[in-house]
């Protein structure tokens, strides 16, 4: 997913001197990042401490090797390296950070483990300059179906996350004060050999934040077993899938309308004498 975002990157004319990934994971976009905008500063947030710190070393391990390449390349003609990505631990919904700071806010799907994805939305225009740019993927309702009608028929409980459908989210973004949301979706399937390979993925993905507290509800060896049954009969040539709605979008920070005290700011364009 985050490589079909930076093709959409490829569309965007935007200039750049500092970007925030936020919920940047163990960062592996923060280098490719970097790389895009060279002359850029960049920063992660994550809420995990434990992932900043994978990323940092993530980081610290990519400079070092293009230092060595560049070296034994170039010699003395090496290009000095620029600032290595400021990793932050902190809420996507609060940010520490200051106002009008980013021109680029990238998430990559972040939003849709966030229990008030809304108010993640209207942080992140706070922390976007004017005319800056919040480009991010999150999932769609459709993804993980087949994992949630097989434990719905299980015991009728709903054991997997309700994704928010795209067009709210798009609602969202115009509520927080952007303009001009673009929202656009694909389904991808996955397919795996046994339900606990896919449990295993789904874990790493980061799923288990958003049904932990409800797997838990699903006790008794004839519960689980019937939730196995029920995701076997949609097996097809040997494999299991699992479908995933990836929902793109991205909106710009307008110029503001009210100014901080209440009142409308009309701007009027002085007209040229032919």
């Amino acid at each position: 997913m985050g490589a079909r975002m930076a093709e959409r990157l490829g569309f965007v004319k935007l200039d750049v001197s500092m970007i925030l990934d936020a919920g940047c994971g163990t960062g592996i976009a923060l280098g490719e990042l970097a790389a895009r905008y060279p002359d850029a500063s960049v920063f992660g947030v994550d809420l995990a401490y434990a992932m900043t710190r994978a990323a940092q070393k993530r980081c610290a391990s990519a400079a070092a090797a293009a230092r060595g390449l560049l070296g034994r390349l170039l010699g003395s003609l090496a290009p000095s390296p620029g600032d290595a990505p400021r990793l932050i631990c902190g809420d996507i919904v609060h940010l520490p950070l200051r106002s009008g700071a980013f021109d680029l806010v990238w998430s990559n799907l972040t939003l849709q483990w966030i229990n008030e994805p809304e108010q993640a939305i209207a942080d992140v225009h706070r922390v976007l300059r004017v005319g800056g740019l919040f480009s991010f993927t999150t999932f769609g309702p459709d993804t993980l179906k087949e994992l949630r009608a097989a434990f719905a028929a299980a015991d009728g409980a709903p054991h997997v996350s309700r994704f928010v459908d795209m067009h709210d989210i798009g609602d969202m973004l115009v509520q927080a004060g952007f303009a001009d949301p673009v929202m656009d979706m694909e389904t991808i399937t996955l397919t795996y050999a046994d339900a606990a390979s896919m449990m295993h993925d789904l874990k790493a993905l980061g799923a288990h934040n958003a049904t932990s507290g409800r797997l838990r509800g699903l006790t008794g060896r004839g519960r689980w077993q019937r939730m196995l049954t029920a995701l076997e009969a949609n097996r097809r040539d040997g494999r299991l899938p699992a479908s995933f709605e990836v929902v793109y979008g991205h909106a710009w920070k307008p110029e503001p309308r009210i100014s901080a005290d209440g009142r409308a700011i009309v701007r009027i364009e002085r007209s040229r004498k032919p």
